[in-house]
């Protein structure tokens, strides 16, 4: 019954995307899937968390993906864009029953029962990259972020790259500013107008009291993340402990399994940032100043535990900002 109402669907989605004169309305959001026209149910399924930090894609996170969810419905959101991702899973993972994208670009589409019914018939979600404040502001307190906490609960893999990335954590550096901030300007000024901030979007297992950030190295964050961090604790959002963060570079992933445990796959390193407790200087128009961030650095291979915040192969540092200036204990004085 499940499979022939699929199809029903699936057939009715592709009439409407046909344009109004066959559906009489257009619809408000876009659908294109390759592979099967009718969604299977697996049993079995795995969860697991992939954050990925922008870039070229890492193809093993997708692969990782697709088994953990038993080579069901792989399925693609984002707000803009294409349907490219869908080819390149198939590609990847020629065993799942079919690959989807789905572009919810409104708070209504956000709000649409067909979206919520194709989130929720999936059995591995994937949020694109793009801008997180159109995630934010499309999709929190609609039925899209509903449908995806239900997935998150019931054990189905998910995972996002660059923005996709950022909505996962807890805390989100919500981007709603005309541009992204830099790690100059935020350590200059942890209050300037572009800083904002978000939580809550989702509830991924093993990534409570952390904020991300994708593209780490590649775009010089160090000098913002310890601004996040102490913004952060101003917030008071962190109860358990003062805030954390998970930055990755580009080309890479960390594949998170049920255990907390999380390996990295790709090109690249991950950095996992620790806060000691309240920043020195952390106010508006003043150059912040937060010592002692305890860095852990991994590399492909390597592995790190987000529950027990400990790790296996990498390398231990710290990093400070002084009075907007960073400074950090590796005997080069490398901040990365």
């Amino acid at each position: 019954m499940r499979r022939f109402a699929a199809f029903l669907c699936w057939l009715w989605l592709l009439i409407g995307a046909a344009g109004p004169a066959s559906a009489g309305a257009k619809l408000p959001y876009s659908y294109f899937r390759v592979g099967s026209a009718v969604d299977v149910t697996r049993t079995g399924l795995q969860g697991g968390t992939v954050l990925m930090g922008g870039g070229t894609d890492v193809d093993a996170a997708f692969v990782w993906m697709s088994n953990r969810g038993v080579n069901g419905d792989f399925l693609v959101i984002r707000a803009t864009g294409t349907d490219a991702y869908n080819p390149y899973i198939k590609g990847l993972c020629p065993g799942v029953n079919s690959v989807a994208t789905l572009i919810i670009p409104t708070i209504t589409a956000a709000n649409d029962a067909r979206v919520a019914t194709i989130i929720r018939n999936a059995e591995a979600i994937w949020i694109a990259g793009g801008d997180q404040s159109n995630y934010l502001n499309y999709w929190k307190g609609t039925a899209v972020q509903g449908a995806l906490q239900e997935q998150i609960n019931k054990g189905v893999p998910i995972g996002g790259t660059s923005a996709g990335m950022n909505v996962l954590t807890q805390f989100i550096y919500a981007a709603q500013a005309s541009q992204g901030v830099t790690s100059s300007q935020a350590l200059a000024d942890p209050f300037n107008r572009y800083m904002s901030f978000d939580r809550n979007f989702v509830t991924a297992p093993h990534l409570g009291g952390m904020i991300s950030d994708p593209h780490f190295v590649t775009r010089d964050r160090m000098g913002r993340d310890l601004a996040f961090l102490g913004r952060l604790y101003l917030l008071g959002w962190s109860t358990l402990n003062p805030p954390r963060g998970v930055s990755i570079d580009e080309q890479t992933a960390l594949l998170i399994d049920e255990t907390g445990k999380g390996t990295v796959v790709g090109s690249g390193l991950v950095y996992f940032l620790q806060a000691p407790g309240a920043p020195q200087v952390c106010s508006s128009k003043k150059p912040l100043t937060y010592r002692n961030i305890a860095v852990y650095r991994i590399g492909p291979g390597d592995t790190f535990n987000l529950d027990a915040w400990t790790g296996v192969g990498g390398d231990s540092y710290t990093v400070s900002a002084v009075a907007g200036v960073l400074e950090s204990t590796q005997d080069n004085g490398n901040i990365y």
